[in-house]
Parts: structure tokens; C-alpha cells; sequence
């Protein structure tokens, strides 16, 4: 699903609004994750603390009426690249936030879907995407390791 410039910018503007106080207060002792809401019924993306208390809100229209398969994808890549594209000079990770923190994607019972960004103590970003085939990688390496 292609998202307009209009909607891809709410949800870098809702990203900014959410992470934009820990840029400036020292909140590391309170807080560890962005958790991530949409709502296909409205379209409605949700930003929450791990208080459950709202950081910022916006509406992509695109979303409104999707299939739940159709919207967790959307969400998933557009968040993932937002972020990154916020983040491109650092500013995630210059966050007042102990590291490791996380940007979830969770369910209306706050339960996480999906993990979309980890920004850990080395200022490394892992992402799912980095991630895949990981474990093939390992056992073939093992393997020929064993081998010799």
C-alpha cells in the first residue's frame, strides 16, 4: 500500500512529536519503549510511553478500512523507514533514553506485534530486516566450522 506524501508526513511528524521531549529532559529512569498503535477502522496511528500515556497521534487516511494483514504491513515498512529517515543524523540515538529502547508495534491490548526499531548502548539500530536469515547464516556457518 502506497502512503501520500500528506500521510507519510504525519507519521514523521507524530515520530517527532513523540521522541521530541526526551531530546531535551533526562527521562531514562522512567522509560524504555515507543509503543506504536494503529487502528484500521480510522486510520488513527498512536504513539504511547510504557505508561500508557499518549505522546502523539495522526491519521493516515490510507489506512482507514484496510485489511489487518494489509495495515500491519503498511505500518510496519512506513514506521521503519520514517524512522530512519529521522534518524539519519543520529537523533535517535542521541536520545536521553537508557539504552537499549525500542519503537513496538502492539495490539489494542498493548500486547507487540512486531519489534520495528532497537536502538541499543552501542548506538547500533537492528531491525527485523537486518535480522533475517541470521540464524541460517549461523547454523551454515557451524556447519563447515564442524566440517574442518
Amino acid at each position: 500500500m502506497k502512503l501520500s506524501l500528506q500521510s507519510t508526513l504525519a507519521i514523521r511528524s507524530a515520530l517527532k512529536e513523540a521522541t521530541a521531549r526526551f531530546a531535551v529532559e533526562d527521562l531514562s529512569s522512567k522509560f524504555t519503549d515507543f509503543h506504536i498503535q494503529a487502528k484500521s477502522d480510522n486510520g488513527e496511528l498512536t504513539i504511547y510511553d510504557d505508561d500508557e500515556n499518549e505522546l502523539a497521534k495522526c491519521i493516515v487516511e490510507e489506512w482507514t478500512d484496510a485489511t489487518e494483514n494489509e495495515m500491519r504491513h503498511s505500518v510496519e515498512n512506513s514506521v521503519k523507514s520514517e524512522l530512519a529517515e529521522i534518524n539519519k543524523d543520529g537523533y535517535l540515538e542521541r536520545l536521553n533514553i537508557i539504552k537499549p529502547y525500542s519503537f513496538v508495534l502492539v495490539d489494542d491490548n498493548m500486547e507487540t506485534i512486531a519489534e520495528l526499531l532497537l536502538v541499543d548502548d552501542e548506538k547500533l539500530i537492528v531491525s527485523d530486516e537486518l535480522m533475517k536469515g541470521l540464524d541460517d547464516e549461523l547454523n551454515e556457518f557451524l556447519k563447515k566450522l564442524m566440517e574442518e
